[in-house]
């Protein structure tokens, strides 16, 4: 069973996905609150959930930082950003923060359980208007043909970071295994000089890649 939580201020949005959540099979919403403070408040170590759907413009403190404050706290707890807001700034502050999705509210129910169900395999999910937002800042990027020491390999695994994929995924993808796929992202870190996934997504949107 996936134990899922809702931290969103409008009520409608809130009652709606969580009512469509507890009738799908093998997902539990059983927190919805309207603001980070009062998720805090009521989360203890029994039911602490695997996926938040996060919204950015909450009161008191806004989403973005409650990301960062709920995975220093609950680092096991994947969270997915569920929002309005689809500019480049909140999409790669989220990433920065930990989110593992980022989700526009006019986004069907049933592409919000499959969110879902990828982010709890491992893997990470985009609506279609913020994955093409993100394609769009890589491929300009990409005209500017700048000069880096990865390998057309090192490129490739880049690629499926940008995409979400799951190590996993990357590796079936590349036809390498797991352990190749985290030899290559030690590596593409160490050239890069980062220290995150989110680091080398936004070297690869701006172009620096």
């Amino acid at each position: 069973m996936v134990r899922i939580a809702i931290v969103e201020d409008d009520k409608v949005i809130r009652n709606g996905v969580q009512e469509y959540l507890n009738n799908q099979m093998e997902m539990s919403c059983q927190i919805a609150k309207e603001s980070v403070e009062a998720f805090l408040s009521g989360i203890n170590k029994e039911n602490i959930p695997d996926i938040i759907l996060m919204d950015i413009g909450l009161p008191g403190m806004s989403g973005i930082s409650g990301v960062k404050l709920i995975k220093e706290k609950y680092p096991d707890i994947n969270i997915v950003m569920f929002t309005v807001y689809h500019d480049f700034n909140k999409i790669f502050q989220s990433l920065c923060a930990g989110a593992s999705g980022y989700l526009l509210k006019n986004i069907p129910f049933a592409d919000i359980k499959k969110a879902i169900e990828i982010v709890n395999d491992g893997g990470s999910f985009m609506s279609p208007q913020i994955a093409r937002k993100v394609i769009n800042y890589f491929q300009t990027g990409q005209k500017n043909e700048p000069s880096t020491s990865l390998t057309g390999k090192e490129k490739e695994i880049v690629l499926g970071l940008v995409d979400g994929l799951s190590y996993k995924m990357i590796a079936e993808k590349n036809f390498i295994s797991i352990e190749t796929v985290r030899s290559h992202i030690k590596n593409i870190y160490k050239k890069l000089h980062v220290h995150c996934k989110a680091e080398v997504i936004k070297k690869s949107i701006s172009g620096e890649i």
